[in-house]
Protein backbone atom coordinates (compact mmCIF):
# COMPACT_ATOMS: atom_id res chain seq x y z
CA UNK A 1 0.00 0.00 0.00
CA UNK A 2 1.63 3.71 -1.43
CA UNK A 3 1.30 6.21 1.66
CA UNK A 4 -0.80 8.81 1.11
CA UNK A 5 -0.29 12.87 1.44
CA UNK A 6 -1.58 15.51 3.86
CA UNK A 7 -2.56 18.50 2.19
CA UNK A 8 -2.96 21.27 5.16
CA UNK A 9 -4.96 23.90 4.13
CA UNK A 10 -4.25 27.47 5.95
CA UNK A 11 -6.20 30.63 6.32
CA UNK A 12 -8.08 32.89 7.73
CA UNK A 13 -11.56 31.82 9.06
CA UNK A 14 -13.54 32.45 5.84
CA UNK A 15 -10.83 32.48 3.11
CA UNK A 16 -12.05 29.22 1.32
CA UNK A 17 -9.94 26.40 2.80
CA UNK A 18 -13.43 24.30 3.09
CA UNK A 19 -14.88 24.98 0.08
CA UNK A 20 -11.62 24.41 -1.63
CA UNK A 21 -10.92 21.60 0.01
CA UNK A 22 -14.71 20.04 -0.81
CA UNK A 23 -14.02 20.44 -4.53
CA UNK A 24 -10.88 18.98 -4.52
CA UNK A 25 -12.15 16.10 -2.35
CA UNK A 26 -15.26 15.95 -4.98
CA UNK A 27 -13.08 16.18 -7.50
CA UNK A 28 -10.26 12.94 -6.21
CA UNK A 29 -13.83 10.91 -4.83
CA UNK A 30 -14.88 10.89 -8.67
CA UNK A 31 -11.57 9.51 -9.69
CA UNK A 32 -11.81 6.30 -7.23
CA UNK A 33 -8.91 7.94 -4.87
CA UNK A 34 -9.15 7.22 -1.13
CA UNK A 35 -9.47 10.71 0.32
CA UNK A 36 -10.47 12.30 3.84
CA UNK A 37 -11.60 15.59 4.89
CA UNK A 38 -10.19 16.57 8.55
CA UNK A 39 -12.66 19.55 8.84
CA UNK A 40 -11.79 21.96 11.63
CA UNK A 41 -15.36 22.82 12.53
CA UNK A 42 -15.87 18.73 13.19
CA UNK A 43 -12.97 18.33 14.45
CA UNK A 44 -13.82 20.62 17.31
CA UNK A 45 -16.90 19.17 17.97
CA UNK A 46 -16.20 15.52 17.97
CA UNK A 47 -11.95 15.27 18.97
CA UNK A 48 -11.46 19.03 21.16
CA UNK A 49 -14.35 19.48 22.38
CA UNK A 50 -12.60 20.05 26.09
CA UNK A 51 -10.46 22.90 24.39
CA UNK A 52 -10.44 26.53 24.23
CA UNK A 53 -9.21 28.64 21.92
CA UNK A 54 -6.00 29.96 24.43
CA UNK A 55 -2.66 29.27 22.67
CA UNK A 56 -2.35 25.44 24.40
CA UNK A 57 -5.46 24.80 23.50
CA UNK A 58 -4.76 25.44 20.09
CA UNK A 59 -1.88 23.49 20.06
CA UNK A 60 -3.30 20.84 21.64
CA UNK A 61 -5.93 20.70 18.99
CA UNK A 62 -3.21 21.00 16.03
CA UNK A 63 -1.46 17.53 17.94
CA UNK A 64 -4.39 15.91 17.68
CA UNK A 65 -5.32 16.70 14.16
CA UNK A 66 -1.93 16.05 13.24
CA UNK A 67 -1.98 12.50 14.56
CA UNK A 68 -5.16 11.40 12.64
CA UNK A 69 -4.08 12.48 9.95
CA UNK A 70 -0.80 11.21 10.07
CA UNK A 71 -2.74 8.06 10.67
CA UNK A 72 -4.56 8.43 7.69
CA UNK A 73 -2.02 9.01 5.64
CA UNK A 74 -0.08 6.29 6.63
CA UNK A 75 -2.99 4.22 5.02
CA UNK A 76 -2.76 5.51 2.24
CA UNK A 77 -5.22 8.22 1.82
CA UNK A 78 -5.18 11.31 0.50
CA UNK A 79 -5.91 13.46 3.68
CA UNK A 80 -7.17 17.53 3.30
CA UNK A 81 -7.01 19.85 6.22
CA UNK A 82 -8.62 22.81 6.04
CA UNK A 83 -7.63 24.53 9.45
CA UNK A 84 -7.16 27.46 10.32
CA UNK A 85 -3.52 27.22 12.08
CA UNK A 86 -2.64 30.39 12.71
CA UNK A 87 0.70 30.27 14.52
CA UNK A 88 3.99 29.57 12.50
CA UNK A 89 4.78 27.02 15.40
CA UNK A 90 1.68 24.82 14.66
CA UNK A 91 2.89 24.11 10.87
CA UNK A 92 6.45 24.11 11.67
CA UNK A 93 4.93 21.21 14.27
CA UNK A 94 3.02 19.70 11.18
CA UNK A 95 5.93 20.16 8.42
CA UNK A 96 8.04 17.65 11.34
CA UNK A 97 5.61 15.00 12.55
CA UNK A 98 3.87 14.47 9.21
CA UNK A 99 5.89 12.13 6.93
CA UNK A 100 4.66 13.73 3.52
CA UNK A 101 3.12 17.34 3.89
CA UNK A 102 1.90 20.04 1.60
CA UNK A 103 1.18 23.53 3.41
CA UNK A 104 -1.76 25.35 1.07
CA UNK A 105 -1.94 28.91 1.94
CA UNK A 106 -5.79 30.22 1.62
CA UNK A 107 -4.51 34.08 1.03
CA UNK A 108 -7.61 36.26 1.47
CA UNK A 109 -7.79 39.90 2.65
CA UNK A 110 -9.45 40.06 6.15
CA UNK A 111 -12.21 42.20 4.75
CA UNK A 112 -13.00 39.84 2.20
CA UNK A 113 -13.35 37.34 4.83
CA UNK A 114 -15.40 39.67 7.12
CA UNK A 115 -17.96 39.78 3.73
CA UNK A 116 -17.92 35.97 3.41
CA UNK A 117 -18.73 35.67 7.35
CA UNK A 118 -22.09 33.76 7.14
CA UNK A 119 -22.03 32.92 10.66
CA UNK A 120 -21.41 36.30 11.63
CA UNK A 121 -18.31 35.51 13.67
CA UNK A 122 -16.07 38.46 12.96
CA UNK A 123 -18.90 41.01 13.77
CA UNK A 124 -18.69 39.78 17.32
CA UNK A 125 -15.37 39.34 17.24
CA UNK A 126 -15.26 42.97 16.61
CA UNK A 127 -17.60 44.25 19.10
CA UNK A 128 -15.75 42.05 21.73
CA UNK A 129 -17.88 38.99 21.95
CA UNK A 130 -15.17 36.17 21.16
CA UNK A 131 -11.68 36.80 22.48
CA UNK A 132 -9.37 35.20 21.01
CA UNK A 133 -10.32 35.56 17.53
CA UNK A 134 -7.71 35.26 14.74
CA UNK A 135 -7.12 37.90 12.75
CA UNK A 136 -8.74 40.59 14.97
CA UNK A 137 -7.91 39.60 18.72
CA UNK A 138 -5.22 37.19 18.02
CA UNK A 139 -2.45 37.01 15.73
CA UNK A 140 -2.13 34.99 12.62
CA UNK A 141 1.43 34.80 11.61
CA UNK A 142 1.31 34.83 7.25
CA UNK A 143 2.72 31.67 6.05
CA UNK A 144 6.58 32.14 4.64
CA UNK A 145 6.80 29.27 2.50
CA UNK A 146 4.06 27.06 1.60
CA UNK A 147 3.92 24.60 -0.78
CA UNK A 148 0.95 26.67 -2.68
CA UNK A 149 -0.74 30.06 -2.77
CA UNK A 150 -4.03 30.57 -4.17
CA UNK A 151 -5.65 33.97 -3.91
CA UNK A 152 -9.53 33.64 -3.20
CA UNK A 153 -9.79 36.97 -4.13
CA UNK A 154 -8.39 37.18 -6.99
CA UNK A 155 -9.11 32.90 -8.49
CA UNK A 156 -12.24 31.12 -8.25
CA UNK A 157 -12.84 28.18 -5.84
CA UNK A 158 -12.46 26.07 -9.11
CA UNK A 159 -9.40 27.66 -10.44
CA UNK A 160 -8.23 27.22 -6.57
CA UNK A 161 -8.94 23.13 -6.48
CA UNK A 162 -7.33 22.51 -10.18
CA UNK A 163 -4.35 23.79 -8.36
CA UNK A 164 -3.97 21.83 -5.16
CA UNK A 165 -4.75 18.84 -7.66
CA UNK A 166 -1.36 20.00 -9.88
CA UNK A 167 0.19 20.37 -6.56
CA UNK A 168 -0.81 16.89 -5.38
CA UNK A 169 -0.01 15.36 -8.56
CA UNK A 170 3.43 16.93 -8.42
CA UNK A 171 4.53 15.78 -4.81
CA UNK A 172 6.83 12.53 -4.72
CA UNK A 173 5.29 9.18 -3.55
CA UNK A 174 1.90 10.54 -4.51
CA UNK A 175 1.55 9.28 -8.60
CA UNK A 176 -1.56 7.51 -7.31
CA UNK A 177 -3.64 10.85 -8.14
CA UNK A 178 -4.97 12.21 -11.01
Amino acid sequence: MKAGIVCWFVGLSGSGKTTISLMVESKLRAAGIPIAVLDGDELRKWLSSDLGFTYEDRMTHIRRTVYVADLLARNGLIVLAPLITPYKEMREYCRTKLTSYVEVYVDCPIENCIERDVKGLYEKAINGQIPMFTGISDRFDEPTSPDLIVKTNQETAEECACKVIKLLKEQNGCEHVI
